[in-house]
Parts: structure tokens; sequence; C-alpha cells
């Protein structure tokens, strides 16, 4: 059996959701006071998070401190209730660029069934799912 790592396309596919989704925690209003501009190790480390969460490798607990780490990191820097639910609502969200996407087959078989000019997943049940990150 796969982990949820090997479903979610491993460490590229996690990496180039996660640089996202960051993209949007920058410019969202309510995150953007927490955030600032950002940090360019932000998406290295939540990819850490999710790829060790998710079944990968154990990089986020060996080089970055594991989830205590996590809280001693962010322990004092006054996270408001709001800010904590806009995390997760951002990071639950569907990606809103096609760069990670589901599909059934290639690009090429899923562009030829898309549903919309958004570029839709495809969803034929006839084959196993795989991330195609473009």
């Amino acid at each position: 059996m796969s982990s949820l790592y090997d479903h979610a396309g491993g460490q590229d596919a996690l990496h180039r959701f996660i640089d996202i989704f960051y993209s949007s925690v920058l410019a969202d209003p309510v995150l953007q006071p927490l955030f600032g501009s950002g940090r360019p190790e932000h998406v290295a480390h939540l990819t850490a998070f999710d790829a060790e969460s998710f079944g990968g490798s154990d990089v986020f607990t060996r080089d970055l401190g594991g989830f205590s780490g996590l809280i001693d990191t962010h322990r004092g820097l006054k996270i408001t209730e709001p800010q904590r639910q806009r995390f997760v609502e951002l990071y639950l969200a569907p990606p809103t660029q096609p760069a990670c996407r589901r599909t059934s087959h290639s690009a090429k078989h899923c562009a030829r069934t898309s549903s919309s000019a958004h570029g839709s997943p495809c969803r034929t049940r006839t084959h196993r799912p795989t991330t195609n990150c473009t």
C-alpha cells in the first residue's frame, strides 16, 4: 500500500503545492500582518512538515526540530484565532493555479476530457489517479 505522501506525488508535488499555498498566505489580508513579506525558508519547512506528516522522509524531525521545534518557533507570535482559522481555510482550499491538480491519466488525456476552460481535473475512474504537476 502506498502512503499519502506517494499518493500526493512525493516531494516535488508537495513543494509545488506549498509554494502556491504560501503565495496565497502572503497575499491574504488576515495573514499578511503575521507573515509580512514572507521568509524564503517557509516553503521548504512547511514542505518538510507535510512530507513527514504524509509518510515521507523525516527531514522535518531530523533537521528542523520536529513538532516541539515547530511549537517553540511559533510560541510568542501572538497568532490570533482568526489568523489560525484563515491559515487552515487557505490550506484546505483547492489551489487556484493549475500547477498541481489530480488527474487520472496524462496531462494530454485530461486536456482532451477537461470539463471547463479552467483545466478541471480529469475524473475518469478507469485508472489509478496520479498527481500531474506541471
